[in-house]
């Protein structure tokens, strides 16, 4: 399958389960099984429940997803009301 034809979804990862593997829900309210794609393995980058990512799926079977990125917190600088 071509990456063309792979279906962009956001959610927040709701629970970190085994063999590497999380469990997210999308933004519009459906649960899937997703797990980090390669490049991510490679740079070690670490999900953690709660983090919002962006999933990547399959337009065959839309209960398994891979997780193609992790967005970065926004958070204010200490001291900043």
């Amino acid at each position: 399958m071509a990456k063309e034809d792979l279906i962009q979804f956001e959610g927040v990862v709701q629970e970190v389960l085994r063999d590497a593997r999380f469990l997210v829900k999308l933004d519009n309210g459906m649960d899937v099984a997703a797990y980090a794609s390669g490049k991510m393995r490679k740079f070690r980058i670490r999900i953690l429940a709660g983090d919002r990512v962006t999933l990547e799926m399959s337009p065959y079977d839309l209960s398994k997803a891979r997780i193609s990125f992790r967005h970065k917190e926004t958070r204010r600088p200490a001291g900043a009301h």
